[in-house]
């Protein structure tokens, strides 16, 4: 189904899916006691996310560049769920400074971070950089993400389980991994093709980090959430958006993978990629795969970059 893509991509592929799967998986206060942490969690696929993992007991932080947005998105969840926790934090995640700021914040109020979902992104119609200067899809989906996660580091290796999860997006299969010019520096600019690129260099790096961190009990997954209609589809891709409409998954079938990932048990194979509470392909062609090299090269300028101890 995910070969043909729209069968697979398509509300139709969840639902039919979802058939399969257990009521009872996640259980019910799996996350009870719990925090977890959303970035981009103002609206879309984080906001589905966040209400997800509140409905299972967590304490929810909404990690956003616009407050009001956040402060929005916290009233629907606790109106959804009464009890709930939520807490909106500022930050930017193109911002390596605005990264850090949010990290020490955390760092000081809580003792422990049990799930952090990657899933601020960017689709800019034109080449932009961030403030540090790096192309803005680079900055957001993977220097940020990266830099966050290391500074989290210590809170997440406090938890007993601790899940690390990137949204990622099936645009990435169209792509290979372009060690030798992370910033799109050389060619026409495409806002899609820049947005697929940096997705494609998330998946490359999930196993990296998975082992990066398995000695401190950090899982590292990698997801894709299908075809969901959210204001960042429509927004930044109104051609996409208008023809697909009929088939698109609401932001809460997009999100429940997420959702999964976080809380489901035993704990999932972590450095692996999913959809649909399954794991997939990173490739669909089998000399298509990353080579080492290239891998290693990107790693290295990632760390660079972002200022990480290799």
């Amino acid at each position: 189904m995910d070969r043909l893509v729209v069968p697979g991509y398509s509300k139709w592929g969840f639902r039919l899916r979802r058939r399969a799967w257990p009521a009872d998986d996640p259980e019910p206060g799996a996350l009870r006691g719990g925090l977890v942490v959303v970035t981009g969690g103002g609206s879309g696929l984080g906001k589905a996310a966040a209400l997800g993992l509140a409905r299972l007991g967590a304490a929810v932080v909404l990690a956003v560049r616009d407050e009001a947005k956040g402060r929005a998105a916290r009233a629907e969840i606790v109106a959804a769920v009464p009890d709930a926790v939520v807490f909106v934090r500022l930050c930017d995640v193109s911002s390596l400074a605005s990264v850090r700021r949010f990290a020490s914040e955390l760092l000081a109020e809580f003792e422990r971070i049990d799930v952090l979902v990657h899933n601020a992104g960017v689709m800019p119609v034109r080449r932009t950089t961030s403030v540090d200067g790096h192309e803005l899809t680079f900055a957001t989906h993977v220097l940020g993400p990266l830099l966050l996660t290391e500074l989290l580091r210590s809170l997440l290796a406090a938890s007993p389980d601790a899940r690390v999860v990137l949204v990622s997006s099936g645009g990435m299969y169209t792509q290979r991994l372009r060690a030798g010019d992370p910033e799109y520096r050389d060619g026409e600019y495409r806002g899609a093709t820049a947005y697929a690129r940096t997705k494609r260099m998330q998946v490359a790096l999930v196993p990296v980090l998975a082992q990066r961190y398995a000695d401190d009990g950090i899982g590292v997954h990698g997801m894709h959430p299908g075809w969901a209609d959210t204001p960042g589809v429509a927004g930044a891709l109104p051609g996409f958006h208008r023809l697909t409409r009929p088939l698109l998954r609401s932001a809460e079938e997009g999100a429940d993978t997420v959702v999964w990932l976080a809380a489901t048990g035993p704990a999932p194979r972590a450095g692996r990629f999913w959809h649909d509470r399954r794991e997939r392909p990173t490739h669909y062609l089998p000399t298509a795969g990353e080579r080492h090299a290239d891998v290693v090269a990107f790693w290295s300028y990632c760390t660079d970059a972002a200022g990480l101890r290799p």
